[in-house]
């Protein structure tokens, strides 16, 4: 059985410490798990994966359906980090579904290690004397570090921490009743203070994964220190609101950047988190790679490698960079931080120049806002998210949203990867007031100007390109004359004015070419997905009384699905008339 013991001392962190049972004793059937795990009053089995986790009724530990493809996208990265990191130890894993695959290492030194043959194997629920340490600072219920220990082969050790009681005890019992005691340890500790005692020491994590309700930010300075060398962190940002633009001074007490409030917010958002963790980990001479960095849904996940190195961190000022970004028209420029240049054998890092604009925007005469700094280097490695695609795309049953991960990793794939940010064909056309180009026209269009064009996992409509705003404003300038505007109702003070009142200096083709159109979008792949279920989205936090207030719920179900759903409840309108037809107030009588 499981001894769970609680401890709360005086000036004490809180503590769970769990005896388990031995291997002889784990469930193998869900049988096996009723016998030995009761169900309390209230609790439910939610099934995802090859996990099955008790759950309360009350709102006592946070849960989100909706989040099921971050968890399965990260059982797949957490996977293939794995293949490649036991691979340098002479050690295969074994995934069920899978087929015979070539390793290829993360580095070019790590190849000749990769060649020699691996003769021992790793399985998923077993201990793997020189698998991974793994973290999860905020975890709940556990079902993540449940699904880790049931799915992801080459695993040591993976610590569930929580910072509730009731949660920690959740997750005890969640891990009892899945039989993966002897890989989950409970944890009933401070994230940031559990990280802290880690940092430095031999023992440290080799995968952190942090998954807050809402900001990360105050867990980022630790986590950059406990992740050991070459090891993968894992961050989930849910505060989208901040992070897009409509508080941007709360942006930068969090993040250190402006964010602006702009179509290619989404993609500035995950340049912000890692600009955010860069620079924490500069400060301790480290570094990040972006390994997978995607928007999806109602939050931004970023997967990358901390390394240590003095020399590289000196470049990391070259990787930054702050946006100018017209309010009229919405073009956009980005000027570097820093800047380095070849002096002999090495290199020589300064301060880079600019502006890269004029006081006013060239194209329409408005005024730049002043965003970032932002990551400006790659989002992606795309040698990695090609293995994790190949893998998904193998073996589709061993997660419920494959599909999805293969149209997203897809996507990304063909994205540009040293164009950061993009434009949007919709904003274009509602600034010069025409109707809006076809996707694959505009797209096309670019190719014959002889630019590079992809689109976006961020944005339905996006274009990223390496076209100068200038090549951008000439082509919607040559769809304007195809499809002319009603000139004499545009305002002379307007951006759309000013730049139709312009001759283009380039004859936009609008003829379709073959490359205009991304394999992704040939094959029809699951990219943009409707809402899977009604009151769809970001959930309530939980609440230690558990349970979610009748205001709270109702508010929820009032906002979320609201295009889809259609109310007939008359209470739920305004009762107050319009105010063109409000009574005058009658005057008091004089005295």
């Amino acid at each position: 059985m499981t001894l769970i013991t609680l401890h709360s001392e005086m000036n004490a962190e809180p503590q769970v410490t769990a005896s388990f049972a031995p291997s002889s004793e784990r469930p193998d059937t869900s049988t096996d798990r009723d016998k030995l795990i009761e169900l309390l009053p209230g609790e439910t089995v939610v099934k995802e994966g090859k996990a099955a986790i008790l759950f309360p009724s009350a709102n006592e530990v946070f849960y989100n359906p909706v989040q099921e493809f971050n968890r399965d996208l990260t059982c797949a990265v957490l996977t293939e980090f794995a293949r490649e990191w036991m691979a340098k130890k002479g050690v295969k894993l074994l995934v069920p579904g899978e087929k015979e695959r070539m390793v290829v290492s993360l580095s070019e030194e790590e190849k000749e290690s990769a060649k020699e043959e691996l003769t021992a194997t790793a399985t998923a629920g077993e201990i793997c004397e020189d698998g991974l340490r793994v973290l999860e600072g905020l975890s709940a219920s556990g079902l993540r570090s449940v699904r880790f220990a049931l799915e992801v082969p080459g695993l040591r050790s993976i610590t569930a921490n929580d910072f509730s009681f009731k949660a920690a005890a959740l997750i005890s019992r969640n891990a009892r009743y899945n039989g993966v005691e002897h890989l989950v340890q409970t944890s009933c500790r401070d994230a940031s203070m559990l990280m802290y005692e880690m940092r430095g020491k031999k023992q440290s994590y080799d995968v952190i994964d942090i998954d807050p309700y809402g900001s990360p930010a105050s867990f980022l300075d630790a986590a950059v220190q406990a992740v050991s060398e070459g090891g993968l962190l894992c961050v989930t940002c849910t505060d989208m609101a901040v992070m897009a633009g409509n508080n941007s001074e709360t942006c930068y007490s969090k993040y250190g950047s402006m964010s602006l409030k702009a179509r290619y917010c989404h993609e500035m958002a995950l340049r912000i988190i890692l600009h955010s963790v860069d620079q924490r980990a500069a400060v301790y001479q480290r570094y990040i790679r972006p390994l997978i960095s995607i928007s999806v849904d109602f939050y931004i996940r970023v997967f990358m490698q901390v390394h240590t190195g003095q020399a590289v961190v000196k470049n990391s000022a070259s990787k930054q960079a702050l946006v100018y970004n017209c309010v009229g028209c919405g073009s956009f420029h980005l000027q570097r931080m820093g800047k380095k240049t070849p002096n002999g054998k090495h290199m020589k890092f300064s301060a880079a120049t600019g502006p890269p604009v004029g006081t006013h925007c060239e194209h329409c005469g408005q005024r730049h806002q002043l965003g970032g700094p932002i990551w400006a280097e790659p989002l992606h490695d795309v040698s990695f998210v090609q293995k994790v695609l190949s893998a998904v795309s193998s073996n589709p049953s061993r997660f419920g949203t494959a599909k999805r991960i293969e149209g997203m990793l897809s996507m990304v794939t063909e994205e540009l990867e040293d164009v950061p940010l993009y434009y949007t064909v919709d904003q274009l056309s509602s600034i010069v007031h025409c109707n809006t180009p076809p996707l694959l026209q505009f797209r096309s269009a670019l190719l014959h100007a002889k630019h590079r064009v992809s689109l976006s996992h961020a944005c339905k409509n996006a274009i990223k390109t390496d076209a100068p705003p200038s090549v951008i404003w000439d082509i919607m300038r040559s769809w304007e004359k195809a499809n002319p505007v009603k000139r004499e109702k545009l305002s002379e003070t307007s951006p759309a004015f000013k730049i139709l009142s312009k001759e283009p200096s380039l004859e936009a083709c609008f003829t379709v070419r073959e490359d205009a159109n991304p394999q992704s979008r040939k094959q029809h792949l699951t990219r943009f997905q409707e809402n899977p279920q009604a009151f769809w989205g970001p959930k309530a936090r939980a609440r230690a009384s558990g349970g979610i207030t009748t205001e709270l719920d109702e508010k929820r179900k009032m906002f979320q699905n609201k295009r889809k759903r259609h109310t007939t409840d008359l209470l739920r309108h305004k009762h107050q008339p319009c105010k063109r037809f409000k009574k005058a107030r009658t005057p008091p009588p004089p005295p």
